[in-house]
């Protein structure tokens, strides 16, 4: 039941909270894993539906992923029983975080649709403001793209039936993707402060991650809002340049003292922006294969590029760097908001605020921040792959059984003017030693066990005819050999000292040009 507007939002438990969604409903959860998550509701509707077998059948829209460690549970694993869960919309699954919601999701116990994340952002504004739908080329020739050959498919389990979130249509001639809306019952969000009238700060988060804009749709399908807030502020006190939600839109107010920054403990003001401290030092990365791609990748940069890095061994180019002092400025952004500054990854320990910097210039909200990215701002991407095929597409949502999701991947890619795709040749436990000293090199001890390079990759999550087509520069980095993009798919441009043309055909599972200027890596990278 909905509170008396009239009367502003309602004060209340985490419990109460929860009683309020009802079964059947189409939930937004906010945060990602472990920023901004309203952690106190999650786990009251998990010991609610426990206790009475309620709320069921629900829809669960989820831009990001929520939860950042299993034991005790966080996150989407409060959600992890039978009934409970009817459907789930979302960008990205993780197993290590949320295993027991990932596992369930991967057996068939709810129906699951994974989209570009970037897509379901733009869905909640389009939502907010009463459109039917967005029309973009993001996604075209994926598995996102409902007319695309071999390219996978968005449904994530056999008891997902096919989608009608999206489908092909053509303007004056040319093929695009529509992205259709649908009403939100419920929000649950997760703000810094609430004052007395229940306008909600984000000053202490380092990201916004689309908070205004689920409040938004929700409010405007007739749904409930429900924010949890670490405080509760006397009235007027919050400045309203730092209200992201305004009172008006909010039906009820949970206050949680326990409520995380970032899984790394603790409350940092500089990834928040609070204030400003003397300039974060990255600690060196250990001189390994991720370091090795890591400086490769680097070298690529120029200054004044706008830089966007994923997970994976792309993390570590701000470390590498600071450490070879590269002259910049390099501006770093994350889709989930950070912009400018030192981004709080590269480093042992540091990556459980993915997507936070330090004292960044500017802390944008992830809705701004694709519609960036999608057109057209980013100078490079820079991201891990899973597998990569003859034609120089890139997996890195659904292979050899591990259900991930691609998060932002296909919105970073879409019009990045140069991508680095930065990983290991092969996967699976591979034994490789890095050579110093004036050979420096790579030693293959035992390759692993998976071929990474494929005839066909399982899912389609970069096209690459279509970035040929669109004109953009594409690089594979491994610690043994460095790829291109051209007609017709790879062409191998570098390998380091140590590794013979054949040690890499024998690694690769199809036929790749050969560059009449190939030359091997830099021997400074090794050390």
């Amino acid at each position: 039941m909905k509170p008396d507007r009239a009367k502003g939002p309602r004060f209340t438990t985490a419990a109460e909270a929860a009683a309020a969604v009802p079964s059947g409903a189409c939930v937004v959860l906010g945060g990602m894993v472990s920023m901004a998550v309203p952690e106190a509701v999650l786990r009251a509707l998990g010991e609610r539906f426990v206790a009475e077998a309620a709320p069921r059948e629900l829809t669960l829209l989820l831009p990001n992923r929520q939860g950042w460690k299993p034991d005790p549970q966080t996150g989407l694993d409060h959600l992890a029983h039978e009934g409970m869960v009817k459907r789930v919309i979302t960008s990205t699954f993780s197993h290590r975080d949320s295993p027991r919601f990932a596992g369930m999701a991967t057996a068939g116990k709810f129906e699951a649709y994974s989209f570009p994340m970037g897509c379901l952002f733009q869905l909640l504004r389009e939502q907010a403001s009463g459109s039917p739908g967005f029309v973009t080329e993001v996604g075209l020739h994926t598995y996102a793209d409902p007319g695309a050959v071999d390219a996978g498919k968005v449904e994530v389990n056999e008891a997902t039936p096919p989608s009608t979130y999206a489908r092909r249509m053509e303007i004056d001639g040319k093929p695009y993707l529509f992205y259709k809306t649908f009403p939100i019952d419920v929000a649950i969000i997760r703000g810094t402060a609430a004052d007395e009238d229940g306008n909600i700060s984000m000053s202490g988060e380092p990201v916004d991650v689309g908070i205004k804009y689920q409040a938004m749709a929700a409010r405007n399908s007739g749904g409930l809002v429900i924010a949890v807030v670490r405080q509760k502020v006397a009235s007027g006190t919050l400045n309203p340049r730092l209200v992201a939600v305004p009172g008006a839109w909010v039906d009820y107010v949970v206050v949680d003292p326990e409520a995380i920054q970032t899984q790394l403990g603790g409350h940092d003001p500089s990834l928040s922006g609070e204030v400003r401290t003397v300039r974060k030092r990255l600690e060196p990365l250990p001189l390994d294969v991720r370091k090795v791609v890591a400086r490769r990748a680097a070298m690529e940069l120029k200054p004044g590029d706008i830089i966007n890095l994923g997970v994976g061994m792309a993390s570590g180019i701000p470390s590498v760097v600071e450490e070879m002092q590269l002259e910049g400025p390099y501006h770093f952004s994350t889709e989930h908001g950070g912009f400018g500054g030192t981004p709080a990854m590269g480093s042992p320990g540091s990556t459980g605020a993915f997507g936070a910097h330090y004292n960044a210039d500017c802390i944008l909200d992830s809705t701004e921040v694709f519609d960036f990215y999608h057109g057209g701002g980013l100078d490079v991407a820079a991201l891990g792959f899973a597998e990569v095929d003859a034609r120089g597409s890139v997996n890195v949502g659904h292979f050899e059984g591990n259900l991930r999701g691609p998060g932002g991947f296909v919105d970073i890619t879409h019009r990045a003017r140069k991508i680095l795709f930065c990983g290991e040749l092969t996967a699976g436990k591979s034994h490789l030693e890095v050579v110093t000293g004036a050979e420096g090199g790579i030693r293959v001890v035992s390759d692993g066990r998976f071929r990474k390079f494929k005839e066909r990759v399982q899912q389609v999550n970069f096209h690459g005819p279509t970035a040929l087509a669109k004109g953009q520069e594409v690089l594979y980095i491994t610690e043994r050999a460095v790829f291109r993009l051209v007609d017709g798919g790879l062409e191998l441009i570098e390998l380091a000292n140590g590794v013979e043309l054949e040690q890499v055909r024998s690694a690769v599972g199809f036929t790749f040009e050969v560059s009449k200027a190939l030359r091997r890596m830099d021997r400074a990278l090794f050390r």
